[in-house]
């Protein structure tokens, strides 16, 4: 039998859908001006998962990730965090940059700018959706160039989460480039405030 509880919890979570999907759009819209057309965007899931989940539905393998870490500053924060392999995040800055992908080990400053960059697009985009939604500013910091271990970095972003949840909400965007599937994602991960104030914003 389907509690009311649970119809709450899924009439939620089907509106985060709907709004992350608008906001996705969004993104893409900007992705495909940043490069020329070539790429665009795909809500994958809005979900609530335990925490202990996380690594098994996330996948990520042994390898390390390059990633883009944007934190929300202020109370209402979050964190998105932009993963790609090795061969597509050096695929994407050699596009940007218009040269031949480096086959270098250690990445150049340009390199990293032009991943940057491109988290700060796709940051601004999320971030004026969601000021709408809970009628607060909300600022992103300056973007990070890491590379780690994905499951790592992606578990320490939701521990704030799992001190007050049972489960933890996750945003997962896939990537396509002229129709074919590309090895990036994106992964927002609201705080317990941010996730309060997005439930006090449908509720309301």
């Amino acid at each position: 039998m389907t509690t009311a509880a649970q119809t709450t919890d899924e009439g939620r979570i089907e509106f985060l859908h709907c709004f992350f999907s608008a906001a996705t759009h969004e993104a893409s819209a900007a992705m495909c001006r940043w490069t020329g057309g070539m790429i665009s965007m795909r809500l994958d899931e809005v979900r609530e998962i335990p925490l202990e989940e996380v690594c098994v539905e996330y996948d990520f393998g042994s390898d390390l990730l390059t990633m883009i870490v944007l934190s929300l500053q202020g109370e209402l924060g979050g964190d998105m965090i932009l993963t790609f392999d090795e061969e597509n995040g050096r695929q994407l800055a050699a596009t940007l940059l218009h040269r031949p992908v480096a086959d270098e080990p250690e990445w150049t400053a340009l390199e990293k700018s032009a991943l940057m960059e491109t988290g700060n697009i796709l940051g601004c985009a999320y971030m004026n959706a969601l000021t709408k939604l809970v009628g607060t500013q909300l600022v992103p910091s300056p973007p990070t160039f890491l590379q780690d271990y994905g499951a790592s970095v992606l578990e320490q972003a939701l521990m704030t989460q799992a001190m007050t949840c049972d489960k933890v909400l996750i945003c997962r965007t896939s990537f396509e480039r002229q129709g074919e599937e590309l090895n990036w994602n994106v992964f927002f991960v609201p705080s317990d405030a941010l996730r309060a104030a997005m439930r006090n914003a449908i509720e309301n």
